[in-house]
């Protein structure tokens, strides 16, 4: 058996519980990576656990307790004993992360956090790691769940705030008290965290003027359609005439821009650099899960890495035929019976039309079509069937259209 790599757990709550969950499910695969099993050898919380006992029994410290203290406390504690920390609270290292990472230096252990910024976003580590050598221009960032779910909702139903505020509690997007999240409060954290990060000069959260959306309108949302455009709250850090801007407030966006796409609960983070041009990354900003998905991240890079890949542990069939809606383009003599032709041999392969339009006529007709979800194999034979067909032109044009709701 691999030997055991000892975690104490700081705050079980909604996510110490879904990552104590977590080690639990994955702790095999961490040790086929790693080489050393993880288990949780403490927990912490209101009434139980002792932080010394905890401290002196384990490898590492998983804070995830929120607030500034006893986190604070706690977590320096535990560094200046030599043990790697793993934390998610954003506030914590928006005003005190610069005497965190000193203490982490001073004593050689490692300070990771990026399930403190935008969930599972992976952007922490592609600042610190990836785009390391990288000279940052600029970040523009969705960073809070809670307000794009909330614009995104005004937007696509003409809600006004107060509505799509109350359906956010409601789904658990946001708190009893979203004081924090629709102020700006929560994102400007994050923008100063990522600012340190991708810039290297000390950000704290008094040095981010934020904006929130509580004053923004049914009407704000439907005027914005008209023109084209999207409204999300938005971090920007970037350097500005040898200086460094980082600020949080309502912006709108043209279509075109990476950001304008992420809707409901996802968050993102657009990266610009002149060795890079433009990079985002999205996903889901919140949740248990995924935010003990992130935490246990970077605990396995606290973790001994093995000296190369390990021995595959799971031995997956590899699926070629696999389902997909379709996006169908037939070039057609417009002649009686063409569409009932195409509609036999959809049938005959269980293929349903989602959508339809027609364009053209005479011998330049064009019929498109969007096609619910199919086995890749059952298009492609209909394609077939389609194609030997005397009054279509062409080959018929399949492409596949990505239709998932997350």
């Amino acid at each position: 058996m691999p030997d055991a790599f000892r975690i104490g757990l700081l705050g079980r709550g909604t996510v110490g519980g879904a990552f104590a969950d977590l080690v639990a499910e994955r702790a095999d695969h961490v040790a086929n990576v790693t080489g050393l099993r993880p288990e949780i050898s403490g927990v912490l919380r209101r009434n139980e656990g002792d932080f010394d006992e905890i401290v002196a029994n384990s490898d590492l410290i998983v804070e995830l307790m929120g607030g500034l203290e006893p986190a604070r406390d706690y977590v320096l504690r535990a560094m200046a004993a030599g043990k790697h920390v793993v934390t998610a609270n954003k506030q914590l290292l928006a005003e005190h992360g610069e005497e965190l990472w000193t203490i982490a230096r001073e004593h050689g252990v490692q300070l990771r956090f990026e399930a403190a910024v935008a969930g599972v976003v992976p952007v922490v580590r592609v600042l610190q790691e990836s785009l390391a050598g990288a000279h940052v221009e600029r970040l523009h960032g969705i960073v809070n769940g809670t307000t794009n779910f909330i614009l995104s909702r005004m937007a696509e139903t003409g809600a006004e705030y107060a509505d799509a505020l109350a359906e956010a509690q409601a789904l658990g997007y946001a708190e009893a008290d979203p004081t924090d999240d629709v102020t700006g409060k929560d994102a400007a954290a994050k923008m100063a965290i990522l600012a340190r990060l991708a810039f290297d000069t000390p950000v704290s959260l008094s040095d981010v003027p934020y904006e929130g959306i509580e004053h923004l309108t049914a009407d704000d949302l439907e005027y914005a359609r008209e023109l084209g455009l999207g409204l999300k709250l938005i971090g920007t850090a970037e350097r500005v005439d040898g200086g460094l801007s980082v600020r949080v407030h309502p912006a709108f966006l043209y279509g075109a821009h990476p950001l304008a796409s992420i809707n409901g609960p996802f968050n993102a983070v657009t990266i610009e650099s002149p060795a890079i041009t433009e990079i985002t990354l999205s996903g889901p900003g919140a949740g248990g899960p995924q935010t003990a998905s992130a935490v246990l991240g970077d605990v396995i890079s606290a973790m001994i890495p093995p000296a190369s890949t390990p021995e595959p542990s799971a031995r997956l069939k590899l699926i070629a035929d696999v389902t997909s809606a379709f996006y169908l383009h037939v070039e057609v003599a417009d002649e009686p019976g063409v569409l009932a032709q195409l509609a036999q041999i959809l049938g005959v392969q269980g293929i349903s039309v989602k959508s339809f339009v027609q364009k053209g006529l005479g011998t330049n007709a064009r019929l498109v079509m969007v096609l619910h979800p199919v086995l890749e194999s059952r298009l492609s034979a209909a394609v077939e069937m389609i194609a030997g067909l005397e009054f279509v032109r062409s080959r018929p044009r399949a492409i596949r259209v990505l239709d998932e709701e997350f």
